[in-house]
């Protein structure tokens, strides 16, 4: 596949974007561990660091109006935070689609890469493929355990059906918006995964998949908001004071 140079600025905001990013993964890191504020549910202190590479500032007031309010921690000094209404919790239970496809991005594109596995000629397939591949069954395992700690669905066989299907639909909806931003970059853009120009596209794509998974994310808990029990396990207090 032929790459194209990408201009400097795109280069440039790349880096920017990208170390601001890590910065504040690095902050809400600090925050989790050497603070204290461990999420009730585990997997989400790797959920929101991945998220603020990417999503930045706005992963960062994400994690302290939403994230920080769900931990032992804040509640022991604020009391016991209020329910999230449905467009917020449709928004935090959207996240994780973003951190495994994170996940699977960093793994998938260097196999590629190393490999030079292609379909039709085009090492953008199989990327595509992989990372949907290493994601869901990362989601899969999220989502089973989020079940678990809310005590829904107590046969383990139902749980992990439900698991499975609330995966499969999100990481569908998910690749709607994330699969454009890789495609325009293998037909339109040509940029080298090698590149920071790449990557900052991919970020955009992350975005992007957000926007495509929210609604199918909301009409899933709609169905169940007539119920106590469709509140998930990182927007509540848990029945625990830790779960791993």
């Amino acid at each position: 596949m032929m790459t194209m140079p990408a201009p400097g600025w795109v280069t440039l905001l790349a880096w920017i974007a990208t170390g601001l990013g890590v910065l504040l993964a690095a902050a809400i890191l600090a925050d989790i561990y050497a603070r204290g504020y461990r999420q009730p549910l585990r997997a989400m202190e790797a959920v929101w660091p991945i998220t603020a590479i990417y999503a930045g500032p706005l992963a960062w007031w994400a994690y302290h109006r939403w994230g920080r309010p769900a931990t032992p921690r804040w509640q022991q000094q604020f009391g016991r935070a209020g329910g999230l209404g449905l467009a917020a919790t449709a928004a935090v239970q959207t996240i994780p689609g973003g951190a495994v496809s994170f996940v699977g991005h960093m793994i998938a594109m260097p196999l590629v890469m190393w490999t030079g596995m292609t379909i039709a000629g085009q090492g953008v397939w199989p990327m595509m493929l992989l990372i949907a591949g290493f994601a869901l069954p990362l989601l899969i395992a999220f989502e089973y355990r989020s079940l678990a700690l809310t005590g829904r669905d107590q046969s383990v066989g139902r749980r992990l059906w439900a698991a499975s299907r609330i995966s499969v639909l999100a990481i569908v909806a998910f690749d709607v918006g994330m699969g454009a931003s890789m495609l325009l970059v293998a037909f339109v853009l040509g940029y080298s995964p090698a590149s920071m120009a790449f990557w900052l596209v991919m970020w955009g794509g992350m975005w992007l998949g957000f926007a495509t998974a929210y609604p199918m994310v909301w009409w899933l808990l709609s169905k169940e908001a007539t119920t106590a029990e469709s509140t998930p396990a990182i927007t509540r207090t848990p029945r625990v004071e830790t779960a791993h």
